[in-house]
């Protein structure tokens, strides 16, 4: 059975993650890995998914996803850029990534409440594979898109201690 692992950007997988490309028809939802692994953004963080130790895609956390989106809170952070690489799509990757990121990215950033994503309307795939993963679809839009308008997904992170269930 194949692994599919999470882990932050190292160098040592940065010039893997630069030969990693997704078909024409999809880089308008997420552009190419090579286009946004170096950009100086000190609060956009870069996760490598790793399939049996390959470099199979990527996905960006942004700490500061809540200064450019309204509908979202200084306790969410965004996840942008998220992608497989062509080469490696099909194989069920990006479904087993989703399943593993609430606890990866509750380990990741544990004073976070939720990740929030916004997931193009003409993308639906993209959208059922969060779903599976335990995102909400809050029913609200993203009209600003560059690729037109997007579904508002959450994956809440935080949970109530046991303090605040009594």
């Amino acid at each position: 059975m194949s692994a599919v692992t999470l882990t932050r950007l190292t160098p040592a997988l940065a010039d893997d993650l630069r030969r990693v490309t997704v078909t024409d028809d999809q880089v308008v939802f997420s552009g190419q890995p090579a286009e946004v692994i170096d950009l100086a953004d000190p609060l956009i963080d870069v996760h490598v998914i790793l399939y049996d130790d390959q470099v199979a895609g990527m996905f960006r956390i942004d700490r500061g996803f809540h200064q450019h989106h309204r509908f979202a809170a200084s306790t969410q952070l965004g996840l942008r850029t998220f992608l497989i690489d062509q080469r490696f799509q099909g194989r069920g990757i990006a479904k087993a990534c989703a399943a593993q990121l609430h606890s990866y990215l509750s380990a990741q950033y544990g004073a976070a409440e939720a990740i929030v994503l916004t997931v193009n309307l003409r993308n639906p795939g993209a959208r059922q594979v969060y779903l599976s993963g335990g995102f909400i679809d809050t029913g609200a839009q993203y009209m600003d898109g560059g690729a037109g308008p997007q579904n508002i997904l959450t994956l809440p992170l935080a949970t109530p201690t046991d303090a605040e269930t009594h």
